[in-house]
C-alpha cells in the first residue's frame, strides 16, 4: 500500500513538474497599422505670413519633412518621417527665428510639436498604434501655421500703444 502511494506521488509530482507551453500572445496588426488616410489637412498661411516663411530656411525644411510625412503609408515609412522630422526640428529651435515670429507663442506651440513627435517615436519603437500620434503631430505644426497667421493678423504699433504724450 505504501509502495502504491509513493507511486502515485511521484506520478502526480512528475505532471505538476510539466512545462505548460503557454499559447503564443496574438496581436492584432490592423491596429498598430499606420492609417494614412485619417491625417489632418495643413493649414493655410496667409500671404502675408507666407513672404516671411520663404526665407526662413529651417521652417521651409520643417514644411517639407511634414510633406514626407503626410506621404508616409506604412509604419517603416512613419519611422524614417518622424526621425528626420525630429531632426529638423532640432535645427529650427537652434536656428534664427525671423524678428515677427520670435515669440514664445510660437517656440511653445514647437515644444508641443516636439513632444508629440516623441510620442509617436516612442509609438513605433514599442509596436503600439501610430495612428493617433501622428495625428497630434500633424495637430501641433497645423497650431504652429495657425499662431504665424494670427501673427500677421494682429499686428499692433507698441508705439502707438506706449506713447502717453
Amino acid at each position: 500500500m505504501q509502495k502504491l502511494l509513493g507511486i502515485l506521488v511521484l506520478i502526480v509530482l512528475l505532471n505538476a513538474c510539466k512545462k505548460v507551453e503557454e499559447a503564443p500572445v496574438e496581436v492584432n496588426t490592423e491596429e498598430l497599422e499606420f492609417n494614412y488616410q485619417k491625417m489632418p489637412e495643413k493649414v493655410e498661411i496667409n500671404p502675408e505670413a507666407a513672404a516671411i516663411v520663404a526665407d526662413w530656411q529651417q521652417f521651409k525644411d520643417l514644411n517639407n519633412s511634414i510633406d514626407v510625412l503626410y506621404k508616409a503609408t506604412n509604419n517603416e515609412d512613419l519611422a524614417l518621417a518622424i526621425d528626420d522630422l525630429i531632426e529638423k526640428e532640432k535645427k529650427l529651435e537652434a536656428g534664427q527665428y525671423p524678428e515677427l515670429f520670435d515669440s514664445f507663442q510660437v517656440k511653445s506651440r514647437q515644444v508641443v510639436m516636439r513632444t508629440f513627435l516623441y510620442k509617436a517615436k516612442t509609438s513605433i519603437m514599442e509596436n503600439q498604434p501610430t495612428t493617433e500620434p501622428t495625428i497630434k503631430v500633424l495637430e501641433a505644426y497645423n497650431s504652429i501655421r495657425k499662431q504665424l497667421n494670427v501673427i500677421m493678423n494682429s499686428q499692433l504699433d507698441k508705439k502707438l500703444i506706449l506713447d502717453e504724450t
